[in-house]
């Protein structure tokens, strides 16, 4: 409202600081030693000004004594003595006093209550002068601003700058580090100032240079800020550098200033620099003919001057102009007299300094010897105040630089027009008065109500007056306005008023600038506390607008009182009170009303108090002049909050009404209770799990009075209407008007009676109703019988209410009421209480028709009704919903996929299509990873369901897995009742090709999952229908694997080689793993299409003439009907997955057969690493023809294949074979197997892979019986005696089989006999004995061929046997047998 005094800083260490000073002066009497000078304590007797003007005496008639003039002693006007001077930043005090000075900077430190506070502590004292006698006179603090481009604008370091009585200006940093000397003049300094850059206000004013200005007793000496902001940057720098390399040799920089000698006036005590000024042509014309007479010529722009404006004596105030850099004559009268005048005006370097020199001798003559000082530029006075007996004390110039404030001698303040050189105003009785300006900026919250809204922003100024003799601290606005505020402080205070900012700042660099400068600050050195003056900008103003700013102020009062929430209740509701009836203008008041009724904090005792106040004063006032609106919100608000508090009460008073009489009506509903019964039980324990809620979002919460009054509004005609908001809020008060009812905690009937008479509408309650019904359904299932009771009974109470069910419905059309009911509960997501809501509305419902038809045709007859059956209808229809939805809720076993359990509504399942409830399933399979086999298992059998364990897990039968055995049990039980209850829409074919359908939608999600899509192509091998199966793997195949499916191959064909991980990766999208298990699941659907087409085609066909029937003979078998349970028929939505899959075309079978042949070498490719580049296996038919439509029929390769081909096809088999014979042979498994050990069903040591060879081997025309007679050799070659003696039967041509295994057998002899570690004497002898040439041709042998050289001696005895058997006795090599076997047979006999 009115001005503040506010503390922002505190000093620390006042006694240190003057003890430090004064340390000479220590006489002091014993009795003001025990004060403790340093307990610091508060003034607390702060002046608060009024609105009205006329109580601005109070303050001057009471001079009370205070505890500060009580403990005055030598403790308070010691400051006084001292030079002070603070920072704009308020981060560093200087006192100082004769040559010592202490500096304090800025600390935070937290206070007893945790907050931070900022506080001014001790960080360097020390001795100032270094020549004899001199003292400190005068100092000021510059903060310089940084130049790094993250914090540009803001204060980088503080400069201190001091001048001496011997006329030497010397800068410090904060740490007391001398940076730079200076002698200018050989005069006391009396003043330092400085002036920094401002952001202009408006475009038409000049922009202002920075400067420091120095004054001596007749001169000025004024040096431009950019030179010394560089110039104190260097130096700062070059100290740095010294100091960390140790060395004292420091050369400062010359610093650029002009000097003037300011002439004609007696004594100068004070001056403001004001800045460069452009004269007016008038006012250059009235200056030319003053001083040059009516003869004056004037000649063209006027020039730029600087203004500087003294005070002191003869005369009081003096008004200088300086012109600027020129020589130019401004009159022609006057030209010689100016050019003479500013032809010495110098910019030179500093001759002189001290503090650093090369050695003794040097330091020893520079102090002898002054340093020669610079003449000065005379300047004459253009003008002055003359009053011979006033003498001026000091100047302080206003911060827009159009007005200055002079005190003088005589104990009066001055107020100066600077522009006009004339006094316009001044006060009187305010000896040694110490002054300051404040600008104020207007409020962005005032613009909105300002005329000039698209103007720049205001400003408002005001002179601060510190009267020291009276105690007491003024704030007058300008020009002419009136005391704003005073206040009444101490009488040792000092005024500190910088007048300036940050330097080094420009027109770039102040772009964004928030720096926050005190612009006044009050020291009081006997608290230590630092206070600055806030003053609103509204005082500025005068009547309407200082009216309207007012009003602004209380809201904004109000505001901040409703934020704080440590206000007791009762002086909440007063000062509310009493700031709403001050505010004068409705629509403020208006605003201010609306925020204390949306605050939280508020209680509603409070609120209707406050509203019901506000309502009477406005009633008592004119008719005309109250604003209607304000009215009707007064009135609107308290009949809301009447409400409030009348249900409130209502529901608080624990006095509950007796059961209603319509309960006849809710005969037969225990027997549907009891028929949900356990299906609503086990639903309520899989939705009663453990979940996180934040408090405040309970639905037990009590509703604020905010929140009812912001979701209720009246309308013109007085009625209520509750505004649908988010649902958590419409939920919320649906709790508030209902939920006790429902409990049967409250008076069901008072309840809707007050709510009927408030007049809100049947429909909006009905809503409300439902919504809380339908949230709280854990809460309702925990008591199904009670809550359903007390819903029946509100169902009827609302439904009797007037506009509730129309007067003139016919029982034959559909009710808009009960219409209503239906379509909450087809869309509720909580299917138990939704269910239970229908039973309710049904039986009401029914109810109702009964009553209307008995009233109507008095007869016997039952009312057949179109609502009823609509009725019967979605109640089928939620019972299917709730046993659906209990399935889905079945949590997932640990580690299975996951993901949030599904929600379904009727309204769901009927846009989700004829598929929409299979669907839901079939996720609900992936989320359960349900094996396809368990779910074969479960969908047919209806009472045994433990046929599928396996035997391990009956063997260690524990606690924990009879629960989970348990719980699979009623899972599948689950299922069975959910596939019962819907038997068309979740037929096992339905289900399978859903399930498949979603698993191949997750594996494309995620390929490296290949088991995703082994477990889709395993579901769509269950899918009996062959029309289904077709269609889903033409689907499946188009959809998702041929894009893969090319990449990998053309990805082997680059690197003709299983690719690395990395490359699998880039170009397929996953893993080589994943790859080798994606292109078998690709030969697996590509042998299904097949199968299915072979099915769907007449068999007898050859199957060279496959390709002429495949498309046309599809329809050869029926296809399945699709059908809908009757309840389910309104189903609209995106066809089901198994009708997509009956509109497919036929495949072409030759195209999915070369399919299945690429497919299956890339796959042996991948599972054996063998090298080959699979497209080159097949001619330029071949090519084209891979990865077409599988519907369109394609030129196929025919007839012989290039020989060529034909043998980099056989080479790839063979290859293909001897990895398999590797595989096999697996020393892990095979070393403890006595006998050959049963393969696996997948894999590369799957047993299918020798038969796939030779499958492959026909279609790619290689010779089969070159893979069987390659693979016995491979398999003795391993080792695998037993399995090549069981291909070896198959063989045709054993002649070349022969001379095959004979060489074998003579690999296997000579690495027993010639190359085995252990060779014995009988070896050795039976060596010597054989005939030479069969001991030729062993020796010729190559052991290192045999992968398995060491074979037991009966193996490779039965080996010679078997060739014996298959060479013929014309053989060439027959007789080399013969003699191989006796060879065999010796060394079995020695062994």
């Amino acid at each position: 409202m009115s001005c503040s005094l506010l503390e922002f800083c505190r000093l620390q260490e006042l006694k240190t600081v003057r003890d430090y000073l004064f340390k000479s002066q220590q006489s002091e009497p014993a009795e003001e030693k025990s004060q403790t000078e340093n307990e610091l304590s508060w003034d607390t007797s702060d002046w608060e000004s009024s609105w009205e003007s006329g109580e601005n005496k109070e303050e001057e008639a009471s001079s009370s004594k205070t505890v500060e003039e009580e403990t005055t002693g030598q403790s308070g006007p010691w400051l006084q003595d001292c030079v002070v001077s603070l920072s704009p930043c308020s981060d560093l005090l200087v006192v100082a006093r004769e040559q010592k000075a202490v500096f304090l900077s800025a600390k935070w430190r937290s206070d007893g209550s945790g907050r931070e506070e900022m506080t001014l502590a001790v960080s360097w004292t020390g001795t100032l002068s270094t020549d004899e006698g001199e003292c400190v006179s005068s100092s000021i603090c510059i903060p310089l601003a940084s130049q790094k481009r993250s914090s540009t604008g803001r204060p980088d370091w503080t400069c201190v700058v001091v001048g001496f009585t011997s006329g030497y200006v010397r800068f410090y940093t904060e740490s007391g580090v001398l940076l730079l000397a200076q002698l200018l003049h050989e005069d006391p300094v009396l003043r330092l100032k400085c002036r920094t850059y401002e952001v202009p206000r408006h475009p038409g004013v000049t922009e202002q240079h920075e400067e420091l200005s120095i004054l001596y007793p007749a001169a000025l000496v004024t040096i431009d800020g950019f030179s010394l902001f560089q110039s104190l940057r260097a130096c700062r720098n070059q100290v740095a550098r010294a100091a960390a390399a140790g060395s004292d040799v420091i050369q400062p920089p010359p610093l650029a200033y002009k000097k003037w000698g300011l002439q004609e006036m007696d004594t100068i005590v004070d001056h403001s620099s004001v800045g460069v000024m452009t004269l007016c042509v008038f006012d250059q014309m009235k200056n030319a003919s003053i001083l040059g007479g009516f003869t004056a010529s004037v000649k063209g722009n006027p020039p730029a001057m600087s203004q500087y404006v003294t005070v002191g004596g003869g005369p009081y105030t003096g008004f200088f102009y300086a012109v600027e850099g020129s020589s130019q004559p401004l009159l022609s009268h006057v030209a010689l007299a100016v050019a003479s005048k500013l032809t010495s005006a110098l910019f030179s370097a500093a001759s002189g300094w001290l503090g650093w020199h090369k050695n003794k001798n040097e330091e020893e003559t520079v102090q002898k010897q002054k340093p020669k000082v610079e003449p000065s530029t005379p300047l004459a006075i253009r003008f002055g105040l003359p009053d011979s007996r006033r003498h001026g004390e000091s100047i302080c110039l206003s911060p827009c630089n159009t007005l200055a404030g002079v005190t003088d001698d005589f104990g009066r303040v001055t107020l100066l027009d600077l522009a006009r050189g004339i006094s316009i105003r001044m006060w009187k009785g305010y000896r040694d008065a110490q002054l300051a300006w404040l600008q104020v900026p207007e409020e962005r919250g005032e613009r909105e109500f300002s005329p000039s809204a698209s103007l720049p922003r205001r400003h408002a100024l005001f002179l601060v007056i510190y009267a020291p003799r009276r105690g007491i601290l003024e704030v007058w606005a300008m020009q002419q306005g009136p005391r704003v505020g005073a206040f009444t402080v101490g009488k040792h205070c000092r005024l500190l008023y910088a007048g300036y900012r940050l330097m080094g700042v420009n027109s770039v660099t102040s772009q964004g600038w928030q720096l926050h400068t005190q612009q006044v600050c009050l020291l009081d050195p006997i608290t230590g506390a630092m206070r600055t003056v806030n003053i609103p900008f509204h005082l500025a103003l005068s009547d309407k607008k200082s009216e309207r700013a007012k009003d602004m102020h209380l809201s904004k009062r109000l505001t901040a009182l409703l934020r704080s929430r440590e206000v007791e209740p009762d002086i909440l509701e007063t000062e509310a009170k009493n700031m709403l009836l001050d505010i004068k203008h409705p629509a403020i008041k208006k605003q201010a009303l609306e925020s204390l009724l949306s605050n939280k904090n508020a209680p509603v005792s409070c609120l209707i108090n406050v509203t019901s106040a506000l309502y009477d004063t406005l009633k008592q006032q004119d008719q005309e002049e109250v604003d209607t609106a304000l009215l009707q919100l007064c009135s609107s608000q308290l009949k809301l909050l009447q409400l409030y508090t009348n249900i409130q009460q209502l529901h608080s008073a624990a006095d509950t009404e007796a059961c209603s009489k319509d309960q006849d009506s809710l005969d037969g509903i225990e027997e549907e209770l009891s028929r949900v019964g356990p299906t609503l039980q086990r639903y309520a324990q899989l939705t009663s799990r453990p979940s996180v809620s934040f408090a405040q979002d309970s639905p037990d919460s009590l509703l604020p009075a905010q929140a009812f009054l912001s979701q209720i509004e009246c309308t013109e005609d007085g009625e209520l209407r509750v505004i649908r908001g988010s649902d958590t809020e419409w939920n919320q008060l649906g709790n508030f008007l209902f939920w006790g009812c429902l409990c049967g905690k409250s008076p069901l009937h008072k309840v809707c009676d007050t709510l009927q008479q408030a007049g809100i509408s049947p429909q909006q309650l009905l809503s409300l109703l439902l919504s809380v019904w339908l949230q709280r359904e854990k809460e309702v299932l925990q008591k199904p019988g009670e809550t359903v009771r007390n819903l029946h009974t509100l169902l009827i109470a609302l439904s009797s209410m007037k506009g509730a069910v129309e007067e003139s419905w016919d029982p034959q059309s559909i009710s808009p009421w009960w219409q209503q009911v239906r379509c909450t509960c087809i869309q509720s997501h909580n299917a138990a209480a939704a269910l239970l809501a229908a039973f309710v509305a049904h039986r009401a419902a029914k109810a109702s028709i009964t009553s209307l038809a008995d009233s109507k045709l008095q007869s016997e007859w039952e009312a057949v009704s179109l609502e009823l059956e609509q009725w019967v209808v979605c109640v089928h229809q939620l019972e299917d919903v709730l046993v659906l939805q209990t399935l889905l809720l079945v949590p997932p076993p640990q580690g299975a996929a996951g993901g949030a359990a599904a929600q379904c509504s009727i309204k769901l399942l009927l846009e989700g299509g004829t598929g929409g409830i299979a669907d839901s399933v079939s996720k609900w399979v992936f989320r359960h990873s349900l094996a396809p086999e368990r779910l074969k298992e479960i969908l047919p059998k209806r009472e045994d369901k433990e046929a599928d364990d396996k035997p391990e897990q009956k063997e260690e039968e524990e606690v924990k897995e009879e629960k989970s055995q348990e719980e699979t049990d009623r899972t599948a039980e689950l299922l069975v009742a959910v596939c019962q209850r819907f038997p068309h829409s979740l037929s096992p074919d339905l289900l399978f090709a859903h399930c498949c359908w979603e698993y191949v939608v997750q594996w494309n999600k995620d390929p490296e999952e290949g088991g995703y899509l082994r477990w889709a192509v395993e579901h769509l091998k269950l899918v009996s229908s062959p029309h289904i199966q077709l269609g889903i793997s033409a689907m499946m195949w188009s959809t998702f694997i041929v894009k893969r499916f090319s990449s990998a191959a053309y990805l082997i064909e680059k690197v003709g080689k299983a690719p690395k991980d990395r490359l699998c990766r880039r170009d397929v999208g996953m893993g080589d793993k994943a790859v080798t298990s994606f292109l078998g699941c690709c030969v697996q659907l590509l042998q299904i299409l097949m199968e299915v087409t072979g099915v769907l085609v007449k068999n007898q066909y050859p199957l060279s003439f496959i390709n002429y029937y495949a498309d046309s003979a599809v329809e050869e078998v029926s296809a399945p009907e699709l059908s809908v349970e009757e309840a389910w028929c309104g189903a609209e939505g995106p066809a089901s997955i198994a009708e997509l899959a009956l509109e497919q075309r036929g495949v072409h079978y030759p195209l999915v057969q070369h399919h299945c042949l690429l497919a299956s070498l890339l796959h042996a490719a991948m599972t054996f690493g063998v090298k080959v580049k699979p497209l080159s296996l097949f001619d330029s038919k071949g090519k084209n023809a891979f990865f077409r439509d599988l519907t369109t029929i394609q030129l196929m390769p025919s007839g012989d294949m290039d020989p060529g081909l034909v043998s980099l096809r056989q080479e790839f088999l063979l290859r293909v074979l001897t990895g398999w014979v590797q595989a096999i042979d697996d020393p892990s498994s095979s070393a403890s197997a006595s006998g050959s050990p049963p393969l696996p069903s997948n894999g590369p040591k799957a047993d299918w892979w020798p038969s796939l060879c030779q499958e492959l081997g026909s279609l790619l025309q290689v010779n089969p019986d070159i893979l069987k007679r390659h693979l016995v050799c491979e398999l003795y070659n391993q080792g695998l005696d037993p399995r090549a003696e069981e291909v070896m039967m198959e063989v045709e041509d054993k002649d070349v089989l022969g001379s095959q295994l004979l060489v074998l057998t003579g690999q296997r002899l000579s690495y027993s006999l010639l190359h085995s570690q252990s060779q014995t004497q009988p070896a050795m002898e039976l060596l010597a004995r054989l005939p030479p040439t069969l001991c030729t041709w062993l020796k010729a042998m190559d052991p290192s061929e045999l992968r398995c050289p060491l074979v037991p001696l009966p193996q490779t005895s039965r080996l010679v046997g078997r060739l014996i058997e298959i060479l013929p006795e014309n053989h060439a090599q027959y007789s080399l047998a013969l003699h191989l076997l006796e060879a065999v047979e010796a060394l079995t006999s020695d062994d």
